[in-house]
């Protein structure tokens, strides 16, 4: 029956439209203001595909053992997949705020150094704004600087080394300036997010601060906060 092999087939062509732009921008075939826009229509292909199959397994069923249902669930999948990723993600975007610059110390952010050449050539800069503080206090009012029961010299080698485990990729480590920078590059279109971790001495003990930031990209839909958050929690 037609119908059972077009929902499929529209389901994997969505599954796929949503799929690839990723590594297409990712190893430099395709530029982000065309990446974005496929994954939307991938989206829509793929919810297209998904009502096809429905269709088409209803049928199946109905037919009984003259129908087999294998096809129409496989399209039912791809569908499912092809609209609830992208899905997901606007649901993420639209759950936090329109930034990229996050940090535990809004007041006196951590300053990258090693980092900045790496950065000339990218559209976010790392001007830090009150506009971007309030935001970021309101939204992750979690994310504080940690206290390390520790001395310097320490505290140190436990954040190089929870650095490393982060699976990031370390820049500068500088034990008399008390920072370490990295970067860290998502897993689907490969963006590249900067972190710098800041280490103060306080008495026998260390304040622990943490900025990460996005080089492309207006909302990070809370990958940097997570990256962060993460972060704090291999070092308690």
């Amino acid at each position: 029956m037609l119908l059972t092999r077009l929902g499929p087939a529209v389901a994997l062509l969505g599954l796929l439209v949503v799929a690839l732009p990723g590594p297409a921008y990712r190893f430099g075939l395709i530029a982000l203001p065309t990446a974005v826009p496929l994954v939307r229509y991938g989206a829509f292909i793929g919810a297209a595909g998904l009502a096809l199959s429905l269709v088409a397994l209803l049928l199946a069923m109905r037919r009984s053992a003259r129908q087999r249902p294998g096809p129409a669930l496989a399209g039912v999948l791809f569908g499912l997949v092809a609209f609830g990723l992208p899905f997901r993600v606007a649901q993420m975007a639209s759950a936090v705020p329109p930034i990229h610059d996050i940090t535990t110390d809004t007041t006196d952010p951590p300053v990258f150094s090693a980092i900045v050449p790496l950065r000339a050539d990218v559209p976010n800069s790392l001007e830090y704004t009150p506009e971007v503080a309030r935001l970021t206090q309101e939204a992750y009012p979690d994310l504080q600087t940690l206290t390390l029961p520790l001395p310097a010299p320490e505290a140190f080698d436990r954040a190089l080394e929870a650095a490393r485990a982060q699976g990031w990729d370390i820049v500068a480590a500088s034990p008399d300036e008390g920072r370490i920078e990295a970067s860290d590059t998502t897993t689907w279109f490969g963006f590249v997010d900067d972190v710098v971790i800041r280490l103060t001495p306080e008495g026998t003990a260390t304040r622990l601060d943490v900025r990460s930031v996005s080089r492309v990209g207006r909302s990070d839909l809370g990958t940097n906060a997570r990256r962060i958050r993460d972060y704090l929690a291999s070092l308690r």
